[in-house]
């Protein structure tokens, strides 16, 4: 029976609409010879605010269990991310960052893909990342971090050394954070009163459209929407002043806030909220018809592997990212149906996958004995995959897609 549970943003009752049931640690990737008994797992399920209307998950995952020493992702792993990261930093220079000694401070900092071109361009700068792994490869570049997490106290802390920042920002992290209230209040305190506020993350109205219901792990707790950051601002001092539809990742949005009445809302930031309206994105039904497609996909997918298997087809995975993992454990996907999955980050391979253990071997024992079918976890990269893989096509492979249907292209 779908639960409820209260908001963390404003405090109302949130219903759940979606249960994608039991759920491990998505980056937690155990030694094959790991005692799986010890595995962590929890209900993953999503409910819809009936006061504010964030979309959030109906139970939090404890932080320290997700961002460690040991977080195996990072942004610069793709050149198309490097690329998005550094043409920001660019246009924050260029916009922002015009005064007398500029300070930018950025939530989540991973391996300082952004904050590097500002410390080219002589820029002040601070990135506060909790996962010390990651850390510790931004610091090598020569960028200045801080090993904790983001909150009001360490805010206040910043402030004390470092003075106010023209830009605070983050890019998938916000919807990391369930302590939102902790967050925006440092986000006050740290923030000068012209200076802005650029977050950008998964957006709810591309995850519904698209059924991208991959985007919906353990460390995406928040699926926000113009109308609820809007809201949610609101009840911290802050305001929405601008919105930008993005490309990576399946579909973000980025947010721009603002100290409450210092700007006036760009036109794009109506124009969205239209938008939602009419995609009925705070309305029950939509999501629960959300639901009913994810429950299609599942079912498609899994049959179409037992088809392939019954037929002495090979299939591997492509991309042992965070998000297969609510694929792989919603479809109990095991290494019957997929053999391996291969990924780049060395930190995962020879491990195996969080919850169903198939092994997560390199690119080079994808190439070595290419199989009829990839099965593209990494499908927000495709178009990059795709085309550095074109010795798997040649050689007669085929991908296997589930967003926004399963589907199998050459």
């Amino acid at each position: 029976m779908p639960s409820t549970a209260q908001c963390r943003i404003c405090g109302d009752q949130v219903n759940e609409f979606y249960d994608f049931g039991r759920q491990p640690l998505s980056d937690a990737f155990p030694a094959p010879d790991a005692d799986h008994s010890s595995e962590f797992f929890f209900r993953l399920a999503v409910g819809l605010c009936q006061g504010c209307t964030m979309v959030q998950l109906m139970e939090e995952v404890p932080r320290d269990r997700m961002f460690h020493e040991e977080y195996p992702y990072v942004s610069s792993g793709s050149a198309f991310m490097r690329e998005h990261f550094e043409g920001l930093a660019k246009r924050l220079l260029a916009t922002e960052m015009t005064g007398d000694d500029p300070f930018v401070v950025e939530l989540g900092c991973n391996d300082g893909v952004m904050l590097k071109a500002m410390a080219e361009a002589g820029v002040r700068h601070l990135g506060v990342e909790p996962s010390g792994g990651v850390a510790d490869l931004a610091a090598a570049k020569g960028i200045r971090v801080r090993k904790s997490f983001f909150e009001e106290s360490t805010a206040r802390e910043i402030e004390a050394e470092d003075g106010r920042a023209d830009v605070i920002y983050a890019a998938n992290t916000l919807c990391h954070i369930p302590y939102m209230g902790s967050i925006l209040a440092g986000v006050r305190a740290l923030l000068k009163p012209t200076g802005v506020f650029v977050f950008e993350d998964p957006y709810l109205g591309d995850i519904v459209e698209r059924t991208s219901f991959d985007q919906i792990y353990d460390e995406h707790f928040f699926f926000f929407t113009a109308r609820s950051v809007r809201e949610m601002a609101a009840r911290n001092g802050l305001e929405l002043v601008d919105v930008e539809r993005l490309p990576v990742h399946g579909g973000e949005v980025r947010y721009t806030l603002a100290p409450a009445g210092e700007r006036t809302p760009t036109a794009a930031v109506a124009q969205l909220l239209r938008h939602e309206e009419e995609q009925s994105l705070a309305e029950p039904a939509a999501l629960e018809a959300f639901g009913r497609n994810v429950t299609r996909i599942r079912d498609d997918l899994t049959a179409l592997l037992r088809r392939l298997k019954d037929e002495g087809k090979t299939v591997v995975g492509y991309g042992a990212t965070a998000k297969s993992a609510t694929v792989t454990n919603l479809c109990g996907i095991t290494p019957d149906l997929v053999s391996f999955v291969c990924d780049t980050t060395p930190a995962k391979q020879g491990r195996v996958t969080p919850g169903t253990h198939i092994p997560v071997r390199t690119p080079e024992d994808f190439a070595a004995d290419y199989p009829d079918y990839a099965l593209l976890f990494a499908w927000n990269h495709a178009e990059e995959i795709m085309a550095k893989e074109q010795a798997f096509k040649d050689a007669g492979g085929q991908w296997i897609l589930y967003v926004p249907d399963v589907r199998i292209v050459q």
